[in-house]
């Protein structure tokens, strides 16, 4: 893959020129990114009727209400309404191709995006009928457009289908399925209840990373990296809590200081982790110190719809409240093409031809 990127050099990234330039998804829920046109389209085609508007305008107000108030009740109601509407092979793909167009529209070179395929099975598909559909739209939405997109397929910790989802993963791994990973409240849902789910995965050499440490913390992340052998971590967030910053420098925790040296890539997503009260602020969260500290910091976008965000702004965001320049915006897309479930010889090739091309067009001092 190669792009040829013409993009003005500016001293301090502005979002437009964030926008040019090449990025890395790893934390993206296809549920958490639909237009709001498609919902309503799709309401109708569908025939789903508990939508709270069909006005396309207060739809949008209404889906982010929860990030407006920062009340993770409010933001994960939506979802039943994201899903509702994906409960047909066309539905899920026109969702998968359209997400794939909206994140090569904005400058995004590699994403990989999570679906939960349980969720989808309200009008009797199959599970794989569920997971061909999303990839036919994905293939659909990248073709002919400077972007890779690939999947991981996502079991809730609150059900018990875990196992069969981490199989069905494993079945389409030569198909654009490239890991798998669980979701839900962390709180009462330990990872460890899903350990053959886990066992399957790394006796099939097959890649894993989990939610842990968003909403709960230290032994959630414990749990994932050293009993259920989690490559990275979704969010990874309360890892801080093991970090003392009280002195003139700080001093890690022994389960920060493995997770450092052993650079296990964290998926963090600050916007979101403002919306749902897991931070104050951008300017507070704790990317900033995880940062100074080198840990493997990745940057992503979680809910695109519910938090009104793309990777662009999510990065503006990063320059506005604490300053980063091209150095932190260049560090972090090589991050998450390093910590991708891609073959090796895949990313490098990304790296050499895409990603450091296009920010030395912007950084030409690199």
């Amino acid at each position: 893959m190669s792009v040829s990127w013409d993009a003005e050099c500016v001293s301090v990234p502005t979002y437009e020129s964030i926008r040019s330039a090449p990025k890395v998804l790893l934390h993206d829920h296809l549920d958490g990114g639909l237009r709001p046109t498609t919902m309503v389209e799709l309401a109708t085609e569908t025939g789903y009727d508990d939508l709270p508007t069909s006005d396309v305008d207060e739809l949008t107000a209404w889906m982010r209400r929860g990030a407006d108030r920062r009340d993770l009740v409010l933001y994960l109601e939506t979802f039943r309404h994201t899903v509702g509407v994906m409960q047909a092979p066309d539905a899920i793909a026109r969702v998968a191709r359209e997400c794939a167009e909206d994140l090569a529209d904005d400058g995004v070179v590699y994403a990989e995006v999570r679906f939960a395929p349980e969720q989808h099975l309200e009008r009797g598909l199959s599970l794989d009928e569920v997971v061909e559909a999303a990839l036919d739209g994905f293939e659909q939405g990248s073709r002919d457009r400077p972007i890779t997109v690939r999947t991981l397929l996502t079991a809730m910790r609150t059900a018990a289908r875990s196992l069969e989802i981490a199989e069905l993963a494993v079945r389409w791994r030569d198909r654009g399925v490239v890991g798998f990973d669980i979701a839900g409240a962390e709180a009462g849902f330990p990872p460890t209840r899903h350990l053959d789910a886990f066992e399957h995965v790394r006796r099939q050499n097959f890649h894993l990373t989990i939610h842990a440490g968003e909403a709960f913390g230290l032994p959630s992340i414990w749990e994932a990296l050293q009993i259920c052998g989690a490559e990275r971590l979704g969010h990874g967030v309360r890892i801080v809590d093991d970090i003392d910053t009280s002195g003139d420098s700080p001093r890690l925790g022994r389960l920060a200081a493995l997770v450092r040296d052993k650079r296990v890539p964290l998926e963090l997503c600050p916007t979101s982790n403002v919306h749902t009260g897991a931070a104050a602020s951008i300017a507070e969260h704790p990317i900033a110190v995880l940062t100074d500290l080198r840990f493997r910091v990745t940057v992503n976008t979680d809910n695109r719809l519910m938090s009104g965000i793309s990777m662009s702004s999510e990065l503006h965001g990063l320059v506005e409240a604490l300053g980063w320049g091209w150095d932190e915006l260049r560090w972090v897309t090589i991050n998450a093409m390093k910590s991708a479930f891609l073959p090796f010889g895949e990313r490098m090739q990304l790296i050499d031809a895409v990603i450091k091309p296009g920010y030395a067009a912007l950084q030409p001092s690199w």
